[in-house]
């Protein structure tokens, strides 16, 4: 399946059981939390230092600009160091941070007149919504392959995609996110794909 190639974050958590026999979520970087809420920079520095480069690989992988993703990451850094009393707790640090570089990311490429409207973007059919890239003997499908051939997508077809398939997010998110519905965000994935593909073919013939 599709998500079996998904690139998941290391999240800042373990799951404890409750006495009501439920699962709670603990972040183990809890007391840096604590810290950055008291205003120590000390702790702001170490919680850079754990997530840094994992965040500027999500920022890189949706504007594909390496400058551009380290700004996006200062930015979201100070943005989540500045509203984390606002961090509740009830999901990750790691995907709280994570959320915030993705907006900061698709703001970015909106200030680069991405638009993915309904009418440009179409709707897709049964059969090709069916079509996985898995399936195609003529694709030598891997996550390295596929990472290296995303970056050659057009703006709105590699958002898309790098959010379903690299972070992980579902459409009904990935709609949320980018402002469209959720039939529009399978439509421009399912035409991702099919654009993925046939750079993945062009590399296999080529070599």
């Amino acid at each position: 399946m599709e998500r079996a190639i998904a690139y998941r974050l290391e999240d800042s958590q373990a799951y404890t059981v409750t006495e009501e026999g439920k699962s709670a979520v603990v972040n183990i970087h809890q007391s840096l939390i604590d810290s950055c809420r008291e205003g120590s920079r000390e702790a702001q520095y170490q919680l850079y230092k754990l997530y840094n480069k994992a965040m500027l690989n999500v920022a890189w992988r949706i504007v594909n600009n390496q400058s551009d993703a380290e700004d996006i990451l200062q930015e979201s850094f100070l943005s989540a160091f500045r509203n984390i009393q606002s961090y509740k707790g009830d999901a990750t640090f790691g995907a709280w941070l994570k959320r915030i570089v993705v907006n900061k990311a698709i703001n970015h490429i909106r200030k680069r007149k991405l638009e993915m409207s309904d009418q440009e973007i179409g709707e897709v059919d049964v059969a090709d919504e069916q079509t996985s890239l898995e399936n195609d003997p003529e694709v030598l499908l891997s996550v390295e392959r596929i990472k290296r051939a995303i970056p050659q997508l057009p703006d709105g077809f590699r958002a898309v995609l790098s959010l379903y398939l690299l972070e992980g997010y579902d459409h009904r998110e990935i709609a949320d996110i980018l402002g469209i519905t959720e039939s529009t965000s399978k439509s421009q994935f399912n035409r991702a794909k099919s654009r993925l593909r046939e750079i993945l073919k062009s590399e296999v013939n080529y070599e």
